[in-house]
């Protein structure tokens, strides 16, 4: 059974990403953002302050990050 993971996400105040949780170290924190709104999009949650959210299965992230190492 996968469990819910949360991945946090940071901005500046231009919109590029700051911060992103679970990042492959082989990937900005731009890049990781690019790839999780492309593949998972629907699961993102904006919040105040210049922050949002990811909600996604343990599953869904152990093969998004095995993607990233391609």
């Amino acid at each position: 059974m996968s469990t819910a993971v949360i991945i946090h996400v940071r901005f500046a105040p231009d919109g590029t990403v700051t911060e992103i949780g679970e990042r492959p170290v082989s990937l900005s924190a731009q890049q990781w953002f690019d790839k999780l709104s492309d593949k998972l999009g629907t699961e993102f949650q904006s919040l105040s302050g210049g922050r949002g959210v990811f909600r996604l299965t343990s599953d869904d992230l152990d093969s998004l990050q095995a993607g990233a190492l391609q």
